[in-house]
């Protein structure tokens, strides 16, 4: 094929005539279909990928009651070797994902980051003790009131507007919580629930810290959070004082922590936030069933009331958020 010297192109002497006739209408006609056509498949792959991530997030999310009931050790030794096995895969992963930044960079926190660790360590020691006082039910239920209670710090901390939908959502689903409470059927279980709660709390602070601390790197102040709780578990513990079958659950823990947060943060990396947290609340009917399966807890009356008003909320609020968001993006997709 013979370049033609003048305009420095490849096409031949024939081509070039025919695009100056007819200009590049036909190349148009079929490239931009094609590319959008390559582009709408690209987004339907990413959405399903990130979809099943977000999916696999929470499935593995929700083995934690399972486990921390299972485990014959202490609380503080399940922390300690969960915070040991997860802060290093979260680490591996930070490593990884560094892409052209320094390990010094990749790792640096500072103290907007160890504020965020410190609240996650807290967070988690209630998370675990919550398990252990109270049922795998009314932990997860209670839990998945988070949205509604990051809404609420966010308004109060940041001033952020809270949508009357939300607010709504909200309080039907502390209606939900208090009926768990009330029914919790003793001083240790209800001890469990406040815990519950607690963790809750912090979670939601975390969230909203987030939002302010823009420039930390979330994902590694969970990994530091994890290591914390390492180096404070050996000063509360002797963690080698386990069994190996406690052993060997103790590292699946660790590693369950750590996939569930490599997993969300990839997943939610592929699709819309609401999209996102409508798929995350799956874990909390999954770990109801495996507690029912696995432990034999059967919750109460109370508590299954409370948490199907609870799920009301949660679901029908991230449902509407979903549909808004798809609604949206239909109508500002480039034609």
């Amino acid at each position: 094929m013979a370049r033609s010297e003048r305009n420095g192109s490849f096409l031949t002497q024939g081509c070039q005539q025919h695009c100056a006739t007819h200009g590049f209408e036909e190349l148009n006609e079929i490239s931009v279909p094609a590319m959008q056509h390559s582009e709408a498949t690209n987004r339907a792959l990413n959405s399903r990928t990130g979809a099943l991530l977000v999916i696999a997030s929470a499935l593995t999310f929700s083995l934690s009651g399972v486990l921390t009931k299972t485990i014959e050790a202490d609380g503080w030794t399940i922390l300690c070797w969960r915070g040991l096995i997860g802060g290093l895969m979260i680490a591996i992963y930070v490593a990884v994902r560094r892409r052209h930044r320094s390990i010094g960079t990749a790792f640096r926190l500072g103290p907007q980051g160890w504020i965020l660790a410190t609240i996650g360590s807290l967070a988690s020691i209630a998370f675990i003790y919550a398990f252990r006082l109270t049922y795998v039910a009314n932990v997860t239920l209670i839990y998945s009131t988070v949205p509604f209670m990051t809404a609420a710090l966010g308004w109060w901390l940041l001033r952020e507007h809270v949508p009357t939908r939300a607010l709504v959502a909200g309080v039907v689903s502390f209606a939900g919580v208090i009926c768990i409470s009330v029914n919790a059927g003793g001083a240790f279980n209800l001890g469990g629930d406040l815990l519950a709660v607690i963790m809750t709390f912090g979670n939601a602070l975390y969230i909203v810290l987030v939002r302010r601390f823009q420039v930390t790197s979330t994902v590694w102040a969970g990994g530091a959070s994890a290591l914390q709780l390492f180096f404070v578990g050996c000063l509360m513990t002797d963690p080698l004082a386990v069994s190996w079958q406690d052993s060997l659950l103790l590292v699946l823990f660790g590693l369950t922590f750590a996939a569930a947060i490599v997993l969300w943060t990839e997943g939610t990396r592929l699709i819309a936030a609401a999209q996102s947290g409508l798929l995350g609340t799956i874990d909390t009917p999954v770990a109801i069933l495996l507690a029912w399966l696995i432990l034999a807890e059967l919750p109460s009356a109370g508590t299954l009331l409370g948490g199907a008003i609870v799920l009301t909320a949660v679901l029908g609020h991230a449902a509407i958020d979903a549909l808004q968001t798809r609604e949206s993006t239909k109508h500002t997709k480039p034609m």
